[in-house]
């Protein structure tokens, strides 16, 4: 089945799974309601819509550069209280994580070459700015690839691409991660949305992990 790759770069990146309330945490690589909220940017596609189509698609993640992982010390006043009022006087911490200088090669892979041009041809021109999980977050780079869609599985084409960024000092010979979706093995995520954005409903994948040996 073909395969689109994004180039996920950026001085930071946050990519949220478990959040609530004044917490906002980030997994250490791109989540898939996140990669596809940034596809739905592109397109134009709003939160109330249908996410079917895209949600079927099968995604993985090989981190050419780990990032660091970082805290944020924020505030915020005039939040809701438990009896459901605005308090004007209060004020709350909000610790916020994000990735600081990772960079994620992403591979999302599909039967219908169709939607997948469709994407590719909006990641290239897009409807909204796109963001690395916060709108806070733009990309450094372009997330699109020249090739565009290509004729290769998932796995083979992460594989198989050049390295995005050159790894850190310390880890110039250690092995990439690489992240693949699978029906029934590996850890699970709950990131696999179910249903418009909007509604904020989403279930578990499984996430098979290796380590792979890319050169610089």
């Amino acid at each position: 089945m073909p395969t689109l790759l994004l180039r996920l770069a950026g001085p930071m990146q946050s990519w949220g799974t478990t959040s609530r309330f004044d917490e906002r945490d980030s997994q250490l690589e791109p989540s898939k309601s996140g990669v596809l909220g940034l596809v739905c940017a592109a397109l134009g596609r709003d939160r109330a819509a249908p996410l079917d189509d895209l949600a079927r698609l099968r995604m993985g993640v090989r981190v050419d550069r780990e990032g660091l992982l970082m805290r944020d010390y924020q505030t915020a006043t005039g939040v809701v209280t438990a009896a459901g009022k605005v308090d004007p006087k209060r004020t709350v911490i909000s610790p916020r994580y994000y990735l600081a200088d990772a960079a994620f090669l992403v591979g999302l892979e599909g039967e219908d070459r169709s939607l997948l041009d469709a994407m590719d041809s909006a990641l290239r021109d897009p409807v909204w700015p796109l963001a690395l999980g916060r709108k806070a977050f733009p990309p450094a780079a372009p997330v699109w690839f020249e090739s565009g869609p290509i004729e290769l599985g998932l796995r083979d084409a992460l594989i198989g691409a050049l390295r995005i960024a050159s790894p850190r000092h310390e880890d110039r010979a250690a092995p990439l991660r690489l992240l693949l979706e699978h029906a029934t093995k590996g850890a699970m995520r709950f990131d696999q949305p179910l249903a418009p954005f909007a509604e904020r409903r989403f279930g578990p994948r499984h996430i098979a992990t290796e380590v792979i040996d890319v050169p610089v």
